[in-house]
């Protein structure tokens, strides 16, 4: 899909800004019509020297002609900037990449605007390898479904929802899983140094490891659990392993902590989405 006529408006120019940028610019539309707000004039100035686009130090009368204002700012500063975004919505597609605020108190601090998509992306986007979950509000027409698929496949895979409710298990899985990789790497790393490798040596094997194992889950047609299996021999070094991390509840740690990232999800968008 390639539209060099479209038009789309960031409020907020961070690292998910940069990267959807990066990947919409002159491939979807042209840079010139990306326009993006940001108090940090230093990164406007940077994205502007870099893919071409129209930056403002505030929100302005320039969004008005956006066919779609993609919302990438923090939970905590949401509600203000709607506020501030109220004068200037008109029948745009509002495309919220936020966690936990929800589409109903976005709506509501819009005036009832009803044409908006939830996003959760997470940080493999910088390098194009992201997958995002989305829904849609019923005021989203097919068009601009397609136009926020376009959007979000500039920076990786998405998957749609049937409902909202689902944004914050996607946000456990998904949106804050790299965070459990890194965490995981981390471990694998330090076990490295203490078996004797070096920190290089450790990170090597650690990443590509995670690498390969990820690249052959997703190619391979079996079950993770078939796969785990067939490195496991009885009585074996990964059957040492594996059997260590059961005693510890490894798996049930890990289910916890995504509840738990659930959850908060959920809480953020009470605390957030007060009037």
């Amino acid at each position: 899909m390639q539209n060099n006529n479209l038009k789309i408006s960031f409020i907020g120019g961070g690292n998910m800004a940069a990267a959807l940028i990066g990947g919409l610019a002159d491939k979807l539309t042209a840079g010139a019509n990306i326009h993006v707000v940001d108090i940090n004039l230093e990164a406007l100035a940077r994205l502007q020297q870099q893919f071409g686009i129209t930056t403002s130090g505030e929100i302005d009368a320039a969004l008005a002609n956006s066919d779609v204002i993609v919302l990438a700012v923090k939970p905590q500063q949401m509600k203000g900037v709607v506020t501030q975004l109220l004068p200037h919505i008109g029948k745009q597609l509002i495309l919220s990449i936020a966690a936990g605020i929800r589409a109903a108190d976005l709506s509501r601090w819009m005036g009832g605007h009803d044409a908006i998509v939830r996003t959760m992306p997470n940080t493999p986007a910088l390098i194009g390898k992201g997958v995002t979950g989305m829904v849609a509000t019923e005021g989203v027409s097919a068009q601009q479904r397609e136009i926020a698929d376009a959007i979000l496949r500039a920076v990786g895979e998405t998957v749609w929802l049937a409902d909202e409710s689902q944004i914050d298990s996607v946000t456990a899985v998904s949106g804050s899983g790299p965070a459990y990789v890194f965490y995981f790497l981390e471990a694998m790393q330090q076990a490295a140094q203490e078996l004797g490798l070096t920190a290089e040596q450790g990170n090597a094997l650690a990443v590509s490891t995670f690498v390969g194992a990820a690249q052959l889950a997703a190619q391979s047609s079996d079950p993770v659990s078939v796969l785990r299996e067939r490195v496991t021999s009885k009585g074996g070094t990964t059957y040492a392993a594996l059997c260590t991390m059961e005693q510890f509840d490894v798996k049930g740690a890990i289910i916890k902590a995504m509840k738990a990232a659930a959850s908060r999800g959920r809480e953020l968008g009470e605390e957030f989405g007060k009037d």
